[in-house]
């Protein structure tokens, strides 16, 4: 009975000395939610001593740095076994945070100068296109803007904006841009390939600053629905009006039928279009009998018809 306790008792020794002796290790790369930054953060240890707090994190959306002198310090001062093997050891640790975009700060800027009577057909642009904010992983992503200044003459303005909104300790942060006048213009709502004809509900309409809508540019729905693009076309972009036309009826090289037709009288003759034709072009087509080339006006599907009769060939 002695026998087992002590074998026990060794047992128990050999599993506290292989705890003792397992080393501590550096967290090299940290990300946080919090205000603080906890020894279980950089190091692998657990229960309270994981807990205790050991340095300010940096602001959301930050990154702090802690170099392996400061890192021996904490290590030593919590007692843990922990050592640099170099003076470029480090510790990287990022506060996890919310991003508001600069489309969102965009939105909230218009929407506080319309309250002030702007136009709502504006888009409020910031001069400085990679502002972002970053708010706490805990925290509601709200955004104020405050002292606003605008020029109506040159549309430009300059806010404070600050995230989270209404709390006193958050950064404020100047921002400037100008408005620009938008216009709704009609775009595919998917690839169309030439041939394809465009239905209704292939559009949808997407908002386009006025100074970037070149003077082409379609601008009603119906100048696209029943067209056909010459070449593939992407969805959401704006189209010319070169970039599409009327569906094809005749093709270069195809049969099609030549008629004349006068009071009391209707002729007839086979002919190959030189040219391609939608419906009411003028195209040229060479007279399979007599090898003239006629002017024709596209009437459907591989039929024109003729004016001179004379040009016009029968049997």
């Amino acid at each position: 009975m002695r026998t087992n306790a002590l074998a026990l008792g060794l047992v128990v020794a050999l599993l506290a000395a292989t705890a003792r002796a397992e080393p501590t290790v550096l967290r090299e790369s940290v990300v946080v939610s919090g205000k603080f930054v906890q020894l279980g953060d950089l190091f692998n240890v657990s229960g309270d001593k994981a807990r205790i707090l050991v340095a300010q994190a940096p602001e959301p959306g930050k990154r702090a740095v802690f170099d392996a002198r400061w890192l021996f310090r904490v290590a030593r001062a919590y007692g843990l076994e922990w050592r640099p093997f170099s003076v470029h050891d480090r510790a990287v640790v990022q506060r996890k945070s919310q991003v508001i975009t600069t489309e969102e700060i965009e939105d909230h800027i218009l929407a506080a100068l319309m309250d002030r009577g702007i136009d709502p057909n504006m888009h409020a642009r910031l001069s400085n296109r990679m502002l972002r904010l970053h708010v706490a992983a805990s925290e509601e992503a709200t955004l104020a803007v405050e002292n606003i200044s605008y020029d109506e003459s040159t549309r430009r303005f300059a806010v404070h904006v600050s995230a989270p909104a209404n709390d006193p300790l958050a950064r404020r942060a100047r921002v400037t841009g100008r408005l620009h006048k938008m216009n709704e213009v009609p775009v595919l709502r998917r690839r169309v390939l030439a041939g394809e004809i465009v239905k209704k509900e292939d559009i949808k309409w997407i908002n386009v600053r006025i100074d970037k809508i070149q003077p082409n540019t379609l601008l009603n729905a119906e100048d696209l629905i029943g067209k056909t693009p010459r070449r593939g076309l992407r969805s959401g972009v704006p189209l010319r009006t070169q970039q599409i036309r009327r569906p094809l009826l005749v093709s270069k090289g195809d049969m099609v039928t030549i008629v004349l037709k006068r009071p009391g009288m209707e002729l007839s003759a086979k002919g190959r279009a030189i040219e391609d034709g939608s419906e009411g072009d003028t195209i040229r087509v060479a007279n399979s009998q007599s090898d003239n080339i006629v002017e024709t006006v596209v009437l459907g599907a591989n039929l024109v018809a003729v004016e001179a009769p004379s040009r016009l060939a029968m049997n």
